[in-house]
């Protein structure tokens, strides 16, 4: 039984995605494979127009020392040269994902460090427990306003007659 093409939505091995964005990038700033040989030698990484042509279409195999090359001169994450390739041409969805999935990092350490702080604040309590109260209330008000703070930022401004008096002291 012959080996069916991929189909569009079926991702591609790491080197043949790595070809295609190659291919598109160099494309979307219309340089020809002498260009991008060029570029690739001036930053320090030997390649001749034929070796180029050769990745692209899948002739050659593209070592990591190349794809960083690539990466570096084409100015692309090197972990995005190796993404599907029908995100490739969508370079922008690339950099967005890139930014949810680092958003996301960011999230779970800062997760992380409230849970430690409120651990470390628990066991500093559990010692001294004539402060807890006072303490929970401290922890509670400056949460609440950073919560506020972050609602405004993402929401705006309450509607007129909703919401807390003005900072005029007017109710």
């Amino acid at each position: 039984m012959a080996e069916e093409e991929p189909s569009e939505g079926v991702l591609l091995s790491g080197e043949a995605n790595v070809a295609t964005r190659i291919r598109v990038e160099r494309e979307a700033r219309g340089w020809s494979t002498n260009a991008l040989s060029d570029r690739l030698n001036e930053a320090g990484f030997e390649m001749n127009p034929s070796a180029v042509w050769r990745i692209e279409n899948g002739k050659r195999r593209i070592n990591l020392d190349d794809a960083i090359g690539f990466a570096e001169v084409l100015g692309i994450d090197l972990r995005n040269l190796v993404g599907p390739p029908q995100l490739a041409a969508k370079a922008r969805a690339m950099e967005l994902i890139d930014e949810v999935v680092d958003a996301f990092r960011a999230t779970q350490r800062a997760n992380m460090a409230f849970t430690e702080a409120r651990e470390a604040l628990d066991a500093y309590l559990a010692e001294y427990p004539d402060v807890r109260e006072e303490a929970d209330l401290m922890v509670q008000s400056a949460i609440a306003e950073e919560a506020s703070k972050t609602m405004l930022k993402m929401h705006g401004p309450p509607p007129s007659g909703h919401g807390a008096p003005s900072s005029t002291g007017e109710a």
